[in-house]
């Protein structure tokens, strides 16, 4: 059984949430008492995650572009519209894109990647900051990853988005610090979800042995980091990389 974490009375926006190891924090958010938003481009696989999970708590799907700037401020105004204020924000929506050499990497396949796993954090964290400091109060999580951190081979794009989102928690957190504000980011090893799909196997065999503890991380432990990320208790740490790499981060 999960560790009580309270997030009673809490609003929160999940980027990517209806599925993986975003959904796994939405589940994780609503058993902690917390309202959730699911801020996500596959609207009807939001809505249907939201069906199946309205008996643990009050959730509601959110059909956004985290690409789109305009997007991002509607969704924005809808959410706040819908639950009142928003305390906590999660940027998990990010993808893999394919497995090759940077000297044959796809332009577009490029800047795809650096659009949806930056681009997508940087316009929700433009867009609610400014709510977040009117209200003296919030929680921002970024999903970075190892690779952000080592740079994995064969993924140039996806290692480069992820060190871009570590920066621009580190650079966020210093602005926010005068506030009751924490922006921190997780850097988790792989885990088994759908974003496997887009990687080779010999990718995914890498990976895997470069984790000491020789398994992939469980989605359910990312949510339980992500859950004391999200909550009053982390009031003094901002600006901060939790790694959660099975042993494998090098710093």
């Amino acid at each position: 059984m999960a560790n009580k974490i309270d997030l009673s009375g809490r609003n929160a926006v999940i980027t990517g949430g209806a599925q993986g190891i975003g959904r796994a924090i939405v589940e994780r958010f609503l058993d902690s008492g917390a309202a959730v938003a699911i801020w996500d481009r596959d609207v009807d696989l939001a809505k249907k995650t939201a069906a199946e999970l309205q008996k643990r708590g009050r959730v509601s799907p959110v059909a956004v572009d985290v690409t789109n700037y305009s997007d991002v401020e509607r969704a924005r105004e809808e959410t706040l519209k819908t639950l009142g204020r928003i305390d906590i924000l999660v940027n998990n929506a990010g993808i893999a894109g394919p497995n090759v050499k940077t000297w044959d990497y796809p332009l577009d396949a490029w800047r795809s990647v650096l659009s949806i796993n930056l681009d997508g954090p940087f316009h929700c964290c433009r867009a609610l900051a400014p709510v977040m400091i009117a209200q003296d109060y919030g929680r921002i999580v970024n999903m970075a990853s190892i690779a952000g951190k080592e740079g994995n081979p064969n993924a140039p794009a996806y290692s480069a988005s992820k060190a871009g989102l570590i920066a621009l928690t580190k650079s966020l957190g210093k602005e926010l610090a005068s506030y009751d504000i924490s922006v921190n980011c997780i850097t988790p090893a792989a885990a088994k979800t759908a974003i496997f799909d887009q990687m080779t196997q010999e990718h995914i065999d890498f990976m895997l042995s470069k984790i000491p503890r020789g398994r992939f991380v469980k989605v359910e432990e990312i949510a339980s980091l992500a859950a004391f990320c999200a909550s009053s208790e982390c009031s003094f740490t901002t600006g901060a990389v939790f790694d959660i790499s099975g042993g494998r981060a090098t710093y």
